[in-house]
C-alpha cells in the first residue's frame, strides 16, 4: 500500500503545485489548487514517515523530491502565458510519469517481502539472501551495501536461455557472522537501493518421509509381470488395470519419450527396477544415499513388465524416461538450489519436472520460484510439487504454492485426505494422489514403503509423462484440466483435489 501511496501523493501535489502557478491571476482557482498542493503534500510526507527505513535516507528522499518538484513547477511557470507550450510538456510530463516516474518512486520504498525468517522460516547458513538486479543495471548498484555489511556475492543461476527470463539477474548474497543478526536491515537496505528488484531470505528446505509398516494388497490383476504390482493398493484406486489393458488394445504410439526429472536426493541409477528407463544428467547425481529420491522415481518410472519389483503407468519403456538432478541432502537443500536444479532440468529438456519438496513459507515469497516456474514451462516443462506434511494449506508450502504448478495432495487406502497432507482447497491447481503405504524402490536394489506427498507428487509426474509422450506440447493448464476432468472424487474433494485416474486421463490425448 505505502509504494502506491507515495508516488500517488507526490504526483497529487506536484499537479497541485503547477496549477497554483498557473492560476495565480484567478484568485478562486488560485486558492483551490493551494489546497490541492497542501494536501498532497501533507499526505506525501505521511507515507514518507510511515516508510521503513533509516531517518537520514528518508531526509534525502525528502531533500531530493522538494528540489525535483520545485524546479519542475518553476519550469512550468516560466511558460505560463504561452498556453500551448504549457501543457504540451504538461503532456509530455504525464506521459513520462507514467512510463517512468512512477517505477522510479514505487522503487524508493518498494513493498517488503514478507519477514521474517526468525521461527517460521530456516535460513541457509552460507548465501542467506537472493537478489534480483534490475536487468538495466549491474551489481554495482549494491556494492555499497556490499562494502557496508561486508557481504560476498555471486550469480545464483544460469539459465542457457536469458531473453526468456531474469533469472540470470538473481545474486546470491553471503552474511559474514557478524551481520547475521542484521539481516531484516539488510534486506531493507537493499529494498531502497535504486536497482534492486526483489530481496529475499534464501531458505532451508527439509525432508520429511514418513516409513510405514501398513500394507495393504491390492486385489485385482494389472497385466504385467511385475512381482510385487500386488503390493500397490494405489494402482488399484486408480484403476490402472484399465490404464494398461486400453493402451494395450489401443495400441497407442507415442510421439517422443517424455523426460521426467526428479529433484531429490539423487537416484540409484544402477537399480534394478530403474536402470533401464533411466538417463544420466551428471554422474554426480546418479547415486542416493538417502533413498527420498530413488522411491521417488519408482513412483514415477520404474521399469514395467521387467519380472522385477513394481511397475509405474508406462507399462513398457516407449513412454517416459527419468533423470536425477540432486537438490537435496540428508539435511535438506536450500531454495537456491532447488532453483537452479529446476533451471538444469529444463534446460536438458524435462517435459516433467518432479519435486517431492518445500517448506513453510509465506504466501508473498514465491517470486523467484515463479520465475523457475516460467522459464520451465517456456522450455517445455510441466512443474509438478508435493504439497506438504503439515496438515495445513499448501497456500503456505514453497514451490507448491507458486503460480502455475500441479500440487499434489495424498490420500490413504480408504480416500480420505491422508491425516499429515496439507489440502490443497486455495491452490489453482491442486490434484489428489495415493501417499500412504506406498511402496516403491529404494537404493541396492530394495524396496520399502513411505508416507507422505513426496509419494503422492511422483505418481501424477509419471502419469504427466506418460500424457506428454502422447502430446508433447501439452501446458500446464491443459494437464490440470484433464487430470481434474477425468480424475475421481475422493471422501474430502474440496480440500484433496480430484483422485488421478490414468486410464480416462489418457482418452483426452488420443488423436
Amino acid at each position: 500500500m505505502l509504494s502506491i501511496l507515495y508516488p500517488i501523493s507526490y504526483l497529487i501535489s506536484l499537479s497541485g503545485l503547477i496549477a497554483w502557478f498557473y492560476f495565480q491571476d484567478n484568485r478562486a482557482w488560485s486558492s483551490l489548487m493551494s489546497k490541492v498542493f497542501i494536501g498532497g503534500l501533507l499526505l506525501y510526507l505521511g507515507s514518507l514517515s510511515m516508510a521503513e527505513g533509516a531517518i537520514d535516507y528518508k531526509l534525502f528522499v525528502l531533500s531530493r523530491d522538494l528540489v525535483v518538484m520545485g524546479l519542475i513547477a518553476s519550469i512550468f511557470s516560466f511558460f505560463r502565458n504561452n498556453a500551448l507550450l504549457f501543457f504540451g510538456m504538461l503532456t509530455l510530463l504525464y506521459g513520462a510519469f507514467s512510463i517512468k516516474g512512477a517505477s522510479v518512486l514505487e522503487s524508493t520504498f518498494p513493498q517488503q517481502p514478507a519477514a521474517s525468517s526468525q521461527g517460521t522460516y530456516e535460513v541457509a547458513e552460507n548465501g542467506e539472501l537472493l537478489v534480483e538486479i534490475n536487468e538495466e543495471y549491474s551489481l554495482e548498484a549494491i556494492q555499497t551495501v556490499i562494502d557496508a555489511y561486508n557481504l560476498k556475492p555471486q550469480r545464483a543461476f544460469f539459465p542457457e536461455t536469458t531473453n526468456t527470463t531474469t533469472l540470470d539477474d538473481y545474486y546470491l548474497l553471503d552474511i559474514p557472522k557478524q551481520h547475521v543478526g542484521e539481516l531484516e536491515e539488510i534486506i531493507s537496505v537493499l529494498m531502497q537501493t535504486e536497482g534492486v528488484e526483489w530481496a529475499e531470505e534464501n531458505e532451508v528446505v527439509r525432508l520429511s518421509p514418513m516409513e510405514s509398516t501398513s500394507s495393504v494388497d491390492a486385489q485385482r490383476k494389472f497385466n504385467v509381470n511385475d512381482p510385487d504390482v500386488q503390493e500397490l493398493w494405489g494402482f488399484e484406486a486408480m484403476n490402472v488395470d484399465q490404464l494398461y489393458n486400453g493402451l494395450s488394445k489401443s495400441k497407442i504410439k507415442p510421439k517422443k519419450k517424455a523426460l521426467i526429472a526428479i529433484l531429490d536426493t539423487g537416484v540409484d541409477a544402477s537399480h534394478e527396477d530403474i536402470a533401464a528407463n533411466f538417463v544420466s544428467t551428471n554422474k554426480k547425481y546418479n547415486k542416493d544415499n538417502v533413498g527420498h529420491g530413488t522411491h521417488c522415481a519408482g513412483i514415477a518410472a520404474a521399469v514395467s513388465n521387467n519380472r522385477v519389483g513394481v511397475a509405474s503407468f508406462a507399462p513398457n519403456n516407449q513412454f517416459v524416461q527419468v533423470t536425477s538432478i540432486q537438490v537435496l541432502s540428508r539435511f535438506g537443500g536450500t531454495q537456491e538450489g532447488i532453483i537452479d536444479g529446476m533451471i538444469k532440468a529444463a534446460d536438458q529438456g524435462a517435459a516433467v519436472i518432479s519435486m517431492s519438496l518445500g517448506g513453510m513459507a509465506s504466501r508473498d515469497r514465491t517470486r523467484a520460484y515463479d520465475k523457475a516456474v516460467a522459464y520451465c514451462n517456456k522450455k517445455g516443462a510441466i512443474v509438478v510439487t508435493s504439497a506438504g506434511n503439515s496438515n495445513k494449506s499448501a497456500m503456505d508450502n514453497c514451490p507448491g504454492n507458486s503460480k502455475n504448478v500441479i500440487t499434489v495432495s495424498a490420500i490413504d487406502q480408504n480416500l480420505n485426505k491422508a491425516s499429515f497432507s496439507n489440502y490443497v482447497s486455495e491452490v489453482k491447481m491442486g490434484i489428489a494422489a495415493p501417499g500412504v503405504g506406498i511402496y516403491s524402490t529404494i537404493p541396492g536394489n530394495k524396496y520399502t514403503r513411505y508416507n507422505g506427498t513426496s509419494m503422492s507428487a511422483p505418481y501424477v509426474s509419471g502419469l504427466v509423462g506418460v500424457l506428454k509422450s502422447i502430446q508433447p506440447d501439452l501446458t500446464t493448464k491443459e494437464v490440470y484440466n484433464i487430470l481434474h476432468k477425468s480424475g475421481i472424487d475422493t471422501k474430502d474433494t474440496k480440500r484433496t483435489g480430484r483422485l488421478i485416474q490414468p486410464a480416462k486421463a489418457i482418452e483426452y490425448v488420443i488423436d
